[in-house]
């Protein structure tokens, strides 16, 4: 089983939606984490707009990326164009995309939409894991 992280500034909207679609729709698949470059707190905004999509993230906490290991992870998926500034170990996994998503903390109002983008992504990416395993 594929082991991946989402990386964002803070951990604290879009790193965690991807988290929650990613655990929701990969289960049995995938195993998933989520961090930043920092550590925050999970915004009310994510947590209110993935309870509308049927995903309760309202649990999941922000976590530093320090506090993992790089070779833990077989994918890693930087949600905010920060993959500039990851450490370069973290680029070099078997999988390493930057999907370069707006910050919906800077327009609230485009959360959903944001929202609805990542969980696409994930989407694509849970096909695109499977693919490669079966390969």
């Amino acid at each position: 089983m594929k082991k991946v992280m989402f990386v964002c500034k803070k951990n604290s909207a879009r790193s965690q939606m991807a988290e929650g679609f990613a655990k929701q729709l990969g289960v049995g698949l995938i195993e998933v984490t989520s961090s930043g470059l920092e550590a925050s707190q999970v915004r009310p905004e994510a947590i209110a707009t993935m309870k509308d999509a049927g995903v309760d993230i309202s649990h999941q906490t922000s976590k530093a990326l320090s506090e993992f290991k790089p070779e833990n992870f077989d994918v890693v998926i930087s949600l905010c164009g920060c993959g500039v500034n990851l450490p370069p170990q973290w680029l070099t996994r078997e999988v390493f995309e930057d999907w370069q998503l707006d910050d919906p903390a800077e327009q609230p109002e485009i959360f959903p939409r944001v929202r609805d983008e990542i969980r696409d992504r994930v989407v694509r990416l849970i096909e695109t894991l499977q693919v490669s395993s079966v390969a």
